[in-house]
Parts: C-alpha cells; structure tokens; sequence
C-alpha cells in the first residue's frame, strides 16, 4: 500500500476548509484516509495552516 499526503476539501460551498491527510494512493481525494495530519483554512486573513510535525514525519518514513 502506497500513502499519499494530500488535502481533503470539507466545508460548504464557496467556503473551503482543507484537511491535511496521510491516505491510501488509491483512494479518492476526498475518500478514505488514514490519519489527520493537520489543517489549511484560505477564508481566515491570513491563511491558516496547521500541521503536526510529528505525525507527518511519520508517514514520510
């Protein structure tokens, strides 16, 4: 099994909320996923982006 990380889009329509996500290559972009590896949000000024370090070295490994 190949994992990706990659955003997921949540949120309502012309407001976007992006999930930052380790998951299967396979498998959909907004799909199933493994673990939550942090956030991005584009509406807030400015942009915020939170990302748990630990949890993505993880899955880079």
């Amino acid at each position: 099994m190949a994992v990706r990380i990659r955003l997921t889009r949540m949120g309502a329509k012309k407001k976007p909320f992006y999930r930052l996500v380790a998951t299967d290559s396979e498998s959909p972009r907004d799909g199933r996923f493994l673990e939550i590896l942090g956030y991005y949000d584009p509406m807030k000024e400015p942009a915020e982006v939170k990302v748990h370090g630990e949890k993505v070295t993880y899955w880079l490994e």
